[in-house]
């Protein structure tokens, strides 16, 4: 029996005519839908079910709900742009579903999609010799260089091996570590400093007192922009460090890797080529939608050799172009092309249009930085390397007493207005409320909403 709501009944394949009124129709909720986006609430609360009395009402109500990363006054986690360009090449390739894995199935899409793997490369700054791969996202790319390195420096038997990071590592390192047979007791997490970036002399005291338990370091993840407050760990220091121990060096830049298009992004991320790999996540830093990221490998053959394997019913293929074989460099066998989604926005835009726009982020993170300084009513917990960074707001009496209460008061008041979204974070053991400024939506008008929402929630709770 057909549970499913009857919008209407198409042929699988529809016709000429039906198929022009199908996209006529999504065409003109996705206008209406962009043409909104700045006067909708950033946080929408309704809960109703889906209705389904035809296609652009049922939609509608699909997206009535929730909080809207595409919005210009969402500054909450990392903002997620979306741009359009991207999302019709995800349209053409799901439509034309070409098998994106093999470079025998659809040579030019894999030669694009290594296109797309060199301009990363480029912008990293790694020589010849390089894989890497388009992921789902930063979550599959720490887990496709946690797996690599493993496979690469130790032993079949790997449970003496120890990772180490910060205390301001995404929580996907760990997750990766489970999922790659590690347990707890083989990860260190290393304390951060005054700013939130990894301390370096901690670590060194860490990694010596492990070898003298009979223990083998092995990795070592450095942030490019944490996601609680957008500091960059010391790329070069780290990777000295793990140059000197022996340590697979992995950089997660899933939020700051973008910034390597700017000259100041690349002046904080300076070190970051010395990594034996990088994870990069276009749909925060390139604006792109969601389930596009990406894992560069330093070393080729690393790469391949933690995750080629061949079914016997697949033809003989030229190992020395496995680098072209999207399956030999990661988890994943079925899965579509993602090489488009990155590519057409560039050649429609230009890099220079990335740079440029995250040059923007970069000055408006610091002209709300600046502006928050001159008032009282805000503790500013770091400077901004990049486009995030944590506050709190404190009392004018200055006293702590429940700060926890007061930010978390705080916090929804602001999201309540429903003028911009902010989140919060915990630092130092004390709630905080966190900025991250990365949408091509977002301008300096929204920030100057942003300053005034702030500087209303603050009066309506600093007593």
């Amino acid at each position: 029996m057909d549970a499913w709501p009857k919008l209407q009944r198409l042929a699988l394949d529809p016709s000429v005519e039906q198929w022009a009124e199908l996209t006529g129709t999504i065409q003109d909720f996705l206008q209406e839908e962009l043409d909104l986006l700045g006067t909708q609430a950033v946080l929408q609360t309704e809960d109703a079910p889906p209705r389904a009395e035809d296609l652009q009402t049922f939609l509608k109500s699909l997206f009535s709900s929730g909080f809207n990363a595409a919005h210009p006054g969402f500054m909450a986690y990392i903002p997620g742009g979306g741009l359009v360009t991207s999302a019709l090449a995800d349209w053409i390739v799901k439509t034309m579903n070409r098998y994106g894995t093999a470079h025998f199935a659809a040579p030019r899409l894999a030669d694009l999609e290594f296109q797309v793997v060199e301009t990363f490369a480029r912008w990293i700054g790694y020589g010849p010799g390089f894989a890497g791969v388009l992921t789902t996202g930063g979550s599959l790319a720490n887990f496709t260089a946690l797996v690599t390195a493993r496979r690469a420096r130790l032993p079949e038997n790997f449970l003496l091996g120890i990772l180490y990071c910060s205390d301001q590592t995404h929580h996907s390192v760990m997750k990766a570590a489970n999922l790659a047979g590690f347990s707890a007791r083989n990860i260190r997490i290393v304390a951060s400093d005054a700013d939130f970036r990894i301390d370096t002399a901690a670590l060194k005291r860490q990694i010596a007192a492990d070898r003298s338990d009979g223990l083998t370091p092995f990795f070592l993840v450095g942030s490019a922009g944490t996601t609680n407050t957008g500091s960059v760990d010391p790329m070069s220091e780290l990777a000295l460090i793990a140059q000197a121990e022996g340590l697979w060096y992995h950089v997660d830049a899933a939020y700051g890797g973008a910034f390597l298009l700017t000259d100041r992004g690349q002046k904080q991320l300076a070190g970051i080529a010395e990594a034996d790999s990088v994870t990069l996540d276009p749909h925060k830093g390139l604006f792109l939608p969601y389930g596009t990221g990406g894992i560069l490998v330093k070393d080729r053959d690393s790469l391949i050799e933690a995750h080629e394997l061949r079914g016997e019913y697949m033809p003989d293929l030229d190992r020395s172009r496995a680098h072209l074989d999207p399956f030999s460099l990661s988890v994943e066998l079925s899965r579509e092309h993602r090489g488009l989604k990155v590519a057409l926005p560039l050649m429609l835009h230009g890099e220079d249009a990335f740079s440029e726009a995250l040059d923007e982020k970069l000055d408006l993170a610091q002209y709300a930085f600046d502006e928050m300084s001159n008032c009282s009513h805000f503790q500013l917990l770091n400077k901004p390397d990049l486009s995030t960074f944590a506050f709190r707001l404190v009392s004018k009496t200055g006293t702590t007493d429940d700060s926890e209460g007061l930010n978390r008061h705080f916090l929804d008041e602001i999201n309540s207005a429903g003028k911009v979204y902010l989140s919060g974070t915990v630092l130092d053991g004390e709630f905080a409320v966190r900025i991250s400024i990365l949408s091509h939506r977002t301008h300096r008008e929204q920030i100057v909403t942003l300053l005034e929402e702030l500087d209303r929630a603050a009066s309506c709770l600093v007593v």
